[in-house]
């Protein structure tokens, strides 16, 4: 990531990835995490796909099971989406600003909607692997925001409560919960884990909070929606691995597909 302002950078990678595509503008964007990338090629038709170190301010994935592109769909309804397979978290060291970048890119696209995935651990021993979560709030543990200066964004409704009905259209047993996001890249200590719970989290990772707060400086409805991977620690039987949590997401990924290619149908109708 340069140290071009944010906001211009976010203009450049739109104009590339608008021409690339032949379009003018996109209506939604998707953050597919761990657990949730079968689901792109249920959302539409690929209009152009890109690498992501194609694209101004964009570097490929470091993360195992997370993309390196950046693909267009045209969806059934003639909308446009934007698939961001190139997240880049806090943990890898390219700074706040890279966190937030395709979130912004998004929103100069012309987006109205974001839906971030994610997967996570679990706090409530009721949500075992493969369930799926809406996000009705968050808890920023991370200790920085992606917002610069005196700029003081309502988090009110942070994740949008008209998208939250439109989910639970599509499947009315979701349950919501609150996601609590850490800095990582270690996994959290029992006692870390313990803390967040007395706060108020179901669910703990290490993503979506600053993308968020970004979107709702930019003016972004969001959807979020957590795959749970594990329990987290203190409330795990065993060792939280990497590999675990590819393979529930791998388990659940159809699933996961259908239920959010459908939700995307409900948005863009």
């Amino acid at each position: 990531m340069t140290t071009q302002d944010p906001y211009t950078l976010a203009s450049s990678a739109a104009e590339y990835i608008a021409a690339a595509a032949g379009i003018e503008a996109i209506d939604i964007a998707l953050v597919l995490g761990s657990g949730w990338k079968g689901a792109e090629d249920l959302l539409g038709d690929a209009v152009v796909t890109l690498p992501a170190e194609d694209v101004p301010g964009f570097t490929a994935s470091a993360v195992v099971g997370h993309g390196g592109t950046l693909t267009v769909r045209k969806l059934a309804s003639g909308a446009h989406a934007l698939i961001l397979g190139a997240r880049t978290h806090l943990y890898e060291g390219l700074g706040v600003a890279a966190v937030a970048h395709g979130v912004r890119t998004s929103a100069k696209l012309g987006a109205k909607a974001l839906i971030l995935t994610n997967g996570c651990g679990s706090t409530v021993p009721e949500w075992g692997p493969g369930t799926a979560v809406l996000l009705k709030d968050h808890l920023n543990l991370t200790g920085t925001s992606p917002i610069v200066g005196a700029n003081f964004v309502d988090l009110t409704d942070a994740y949008s409560p008209r998208l939250r009905e439109i989910a639970h259209r599509v499947d009315p047993n979701l349950p919501e919960g609150v996601y609590a996001q850490f800095p990582g890249p270690h996994y959290e200590t029992p006692a870390e884990v313990k803390m967040a719970r007395l706060l108020g989290a179901d669910l703990v990772g290490m993503s979506t909070t600053l993308e968020t707060i970004a979107a709702r400086e930019a003016g972004l409805e969001v959807l979020g929606i957590s795959l749970v991977t594990n329990q987290a620690a203190g409330f795990a039987p065993a060792p939280l691995s990497h590999e675990e949590v590819l393979q529930a997401g791998a388990e659940a990924g159809p699933r996961l597909a259908t239920l959010l290619a459908d939700i995307v149908k409900e948005m863009s109708a």
